[in-house]
């Protein structure tokens, strides 16, 4: 069935929102403000899905993509939306969420952090398919809303160096003796070296690490391998153990780390967004902040050259390790400690346990920190820190959280704005920052 739609908003994926006779319709490639004509494609009870056939009324926000492949790939979806007006429908999706979801609303919206819009993504999971009916291998991200493999040539969103390497990347992994047993490489981008994690189902011959060392050499690559789990993961040379990190100037940290473990896509953004948090945070000389869900301690190191004494906590045992090994590089071990501990189980006798904090900051997973908001929430008024900033990377379980905290636990959102961290995605990062309203 073929409909023509008025399209009202754009939802999380950047697909466009249209209504017909009540029933939401999502087109992929429509903008707000056009009227288009769809063809409906899948039917469910709450929502149609529908495919682009024609505009009919043009947005002025609609650009040209930049990228031959947008439209095929499943890394972008909103390239053909004009930058500002993508931070614009972050912004709009973020103060929704607050209002609609949490029903709150911050005193002021922040100014959204925004930075390079192309050559960003520092951390990537290419897959690798060999596919002999389209000439051998291929290499880059899956087709939008499928299985298979882009026929990608380059990737605008990556760095220069490492579009680069799509093509050659596919001669090699199809010179190997097992191209049929790769199934993907993760992309680690560092300060001063660019690694990448192969991984493979059989292993691997002398000639196999004869090419990957020469293809190392003659494109400036640190190959690291996984042959099993997440634990199996090496360097092909043991001298490139420790050279991958990232730094973090404003603070005069280097924060080392292995190409597996959580760190932020894009650099640029994570400048910005590490010094908006302790700026809005303010920790004291004399003060004790913490900071939850710490991981490396891109925010506790940075809180560390302010505050006398931080905490961080962490679930994973391997990056509470790394946390501590470098504040102790840095001199910071003795204003700083970090914990393991499952965010998701604590409750308001683990939080006083955790002693008196004047600040806390909360950087959850997209499940967000139900938790921890609930057990802030249920400490007496004296008990809880009068400052909160929560960095967030889902807007929904954002506007959840935000809710228990304004109309349970007596805080105030002072302000809150987007980080675009993923241009031409859908995908909205956030900051918000709470004081406690007695404060």
């Amino acid at each position: 069935m073929t409909l023509e739609l008025d399209i009202e908003s754009l939802d999380l994926e950047g697909q466009g929102v249209a209504h017909v006779d009540g029933k939401v319709v999502f087109v992929a490639g429509a903008l707000p403000g056009e009227r288009v004509r769809a063809r409906i494609r899948r039917r469910k009870p709450a929502y149609d899905k529908a495919e682009l056939q024609e505009i009919l009324i043009e947005s002025s926000q609609r650009v040209p993509p930049a990228c031959a492949h947008f439209g095929v790939c499943g890394g972008c979806s909103m390239q053909h939306l004009e930058h500002s007006a993508q931070l614009a429908a972050k912004q709009r999706v973020l103060e929704d969420s607050l209002q609609h979801l949490g029903n709150v609303r911050p005193d002021f919206m922040l100014p959204p952090l925004q930075g390079p819009a192309w050559g960003y993504r520092h951390r990537a999971r290419l897959s690798v398919r060999l596919v002999p009916r389209k000439g051998g291998v291929l290499v880059g991200f899956r087709e939008r809303g499928r299985s298979y493999v882009a026929d990608m040539k380059e990737c605008l969103i990556l760095p220069p160096a490492i579009s680069a390497l799509l093509l050659p990347l596919r001669t090699l992994i199809g010179g190997l003796s097992c191209p049929n047993r790769i199934p993907q490489i993760e992309v680690a981008v560092g300060a001063s070296v660019n690694v990448l994690v192969l991984r493979h189902l059989e292993p691997m011959t002398a000639e196999d690490i004869d090419a990957l060392r020469a293809f190392g050499l003659e494109h400036d690559i640190s190959w690291w391998l996984q042959p099993g789990g997440p634990d199996s993961i090496h360097p092909l040379d043991r001298a490139d153990a420790d050279r991958l990190s990232y730094a973090l100037p404003e603070f005069g940290l280097t924060m080392p780390f292995r190409p597996t473990d959580f760190t932020q896509v894009n650099p640029f953004i994570n400048h910005r967004m590490v010094a908006r948090a302790v700026q809005l945070l303010d920790p004291q000389p004399h003060e004790r902040v913490a900071d939850l869900f710490c991981g490396l301690g891109n925010f506790s190191l940075p809180l560390a050259t302010r505050a006398a004494r931080v905490v961080g906590v962490e679930g994973s045992a391997t990056l509470v390790q790394r946390a501590a090994e470098t504040a102790r590089q840095h001199g910071l071990h003795e204003r700083t400690e970090f914990r393991e501990c499952n965010l998701f189980e604590v409750d308001e006798h683990w939080l006083t346990d955790l002693g008196p904090l004047d600040g806390l900051l909360v950087d959850p997973p997209r499940e967000g920190a139900l938790a921890v908001v609930k057990a802030l929430s249920a400490l007496s008024q004296a008990q809880r820190p009068q400052r909160l900033v929560y960095v967030s990377c889902n807007p929904a379980t954002l506007a959840r959280d935000a809710a228990i905290l304004v109309h349970v636990g007596g805080y105030r959102l002072r302000g809150a704005g987007v980080m675009n961290m993923f241009p031409h995605t859908g995908h909205v990062e956030s900051m918000a920052h709470f004081v406690h309203a007695q404060a």
